[in-house]
Parts: C-alpha cells; structure tokens; sequence
C-alpha cells in the first residue's frame, strides 16, 4: 500500500502510531494537567484513513466504530472543527480502518484526528500551515500535535512542545494484553509520581537506554494485572531486553537487537494468551501524511 492515495476527491492515508520511549512526569500545572517529558517514537502499525468529498453539506462516518458515538468519535470531530473554524459548506465522507488497538497508549486515535485535519487541509484546498493545524489539533487531544508534527520528537510541557529528534530506526515488540487503561484513571492516581528529575534532549541523545522508564508503569500495573503479564511476557520471549509501557499503557514494547531472530519471535506472536495482539514493528521517521502539509 502506498502512503497516500491521491484521486480527484478522495484522499487515502495511513495513520501510524506511536512509543513512548520514555515517560516522566515533571511536575503538575495549577489547572491539573501533568507537565511531561517523554520521546516520540512514530512506527509502522498504521489505521487507514479515507477521505472522500461530497456534494451534501454533512460529515458522513462510515462504519462507525461500536460504542462509539459521533461526539466522541475523534475523526468526525476534527472534521467539524475544521469546517467550523474555516466556515465551510464543504461535505466530507470519512472510513476508518482501525488496526490499532483502542486504550492501548499507542496513540491511534490521535493519529486518525491529526490525519484528518492534515488530510482536510489538503483535499479542501485551505492552505493552512501546521502550526494553525496543531493549535486545532490540541483541542482535540494533547497528542494530536505531535502527529501534525510529522517527525519523531522530545516532548515537553502537556504535549504541545515538541523538538524534532534524530532515532536509530529499529524494530520493537509491541504487545497489547487486550485491555484497555483509560488516562484519566492512570494521571488522577494518588500514587502516581509527578516529581522525575527533568532531563535534557542532548542527556537522552547520549545514553537513550538510561532513559528507559514510565513514570505510568508502576500505577498501570497495579490497576491492570495484564500489563505485569505482558512484560512478563516480554523478559521471557526476548532475553536480555527492556520492556517497557507506552504511553499510559496497557501496551508494552521492546526494543530489539539487530541479532533477535525475529523468526522465532513471530511464532511465539502467534501463541500469545487469547485475546492479545503482538506484532513487530518497524520504527519510522515521519508520519507518512507529512508532505500534504502545505507550509512544508
């Protein structure tokens, strides 16, 4: 599949997600929201996005997901924000092949906001540059203007400072133990450290495998039993790695050394408790709607 499909009204995009390679939490605004220094890792696990212009003034969703209604569906609401903010009359028909796990920490569902904005700006012809996208994007959640971003990024603040960042491509190990966490549950735990010593982006850059840490994990773990197994999981399939939780879990990850025999690992993948997704995973260096931005 091709990264984007271009036709005359109809515009395809892959989605991809996101590890946190690592996650502290510096310290707590007077509002509530937790400041953040975490590492954006963009990968290769993709939703699908399609984009289709119609003539009727509406935001059609297509085989919505279950239980999910428009208001909190999060690619019809970038659409109306979108169209809201511009004042359009324009009509969109919006289908989403979901392929990452929802209430993973993966990002997905971000992703798929980011992705329609970018998508939107381009199919409606409205010329918008990204850092107009990503003041839209936050309103939608703190992680969508990482994926307008485009790039793999320190991360500060809520979310929305974000520092282009050089990453060795490699693979990773994701596993998600089929069961969601919500965030909400994970930053209002009273246990849960809000007081990591920041760090610099030049400190990471020069030992990124020190940094190897979530401040959610702990929390997660006594919340969600899965995810204990699942990094269990991880010790056991791959010796000598790091497993580690993205995110506000419940998904966990490894990287892997250029010498695991990933044969192997993928038949272990295909023996996992029932219920659970693994898959290895490829690191990747922009988020392929990237150049649909018209500023870049």
């Amino acid at each position: 599949m091709s990264e984007v499909r271009i036709e005359s009204a109809a515009l395809e995009l892959r989605c991809p997600a996101k590890l946190n390679l690592f996650l502290h939490i510096v310290g707590r605004r007077a509002d509530g929201y937790h400041l953040l220094q975490s590492v954006f890792q963009l990968i290769d696990w993709c939703d699908v996005l399609t984009l289709k212009r119609i003539p009727e003034n509406t935001i059609r969703r297509i085989d919505p997901i279950p239980g999910v209604p428009p208001e909190q569906d999060l690619v019809v609401r970038a659409a109306q924000l979108l169209k809201d903010f511009c004042k359009l009359d324009h009509g969109i028909e919006i289908s989403l092949k979901k392929m990452i796990p929802m209430g993973a920490g993966l990002g997905g569902g971000s992703s798929d906001a980011a992705s329609t904005l970018i998508g939107l700006n381009y199919l409606w012809n409205l010329h918008l540059d990204t850092p107009t996208l990503s003041q839209l994007g936050l309103k939608l959640g703190a992680d969508v203007p990482f994926f307008i971003f485009g790039q793999n990024a320190f991360v500060e603040g809520v979310g929305e400072r974000l520092q282009a960042i050089p990453l060795e491509i490699q693979d990773f190990v994701v596993i998600f133990p089929n069961q969601g966490i919500a965030t909400a549950q994970i930053f209002q735990d009273p246990q849960l450290t809000r007081d990591h010593a920041p760090i610099t982006i030049e400190g990471f850059l020069a030992s990124p495998k020190s940094f190897q840490s979530n401040d959610c994990q702990s929390v997660a773990v006594q919340n969600c039993p899965e995810v204990k197994q699942a990094l269990d999981w991880i010790y056991k399939a791959v010796p000598n790695s790091a497993p580690c939780m993205s995110g506000s879990g419940s998904s966990v990850f490894a990287a892997l050394d250029p010498k695991t025999d990933t044969a192997n690992l993928e038949n272990l993948l295909q023996n996992l408790p029932k219920g659970w997704i693994g898959r290895i995973v490829r690191g990747l260096n922009k988020n392929p709607a990237y150049n649909l931005i018209s500023s870049d």
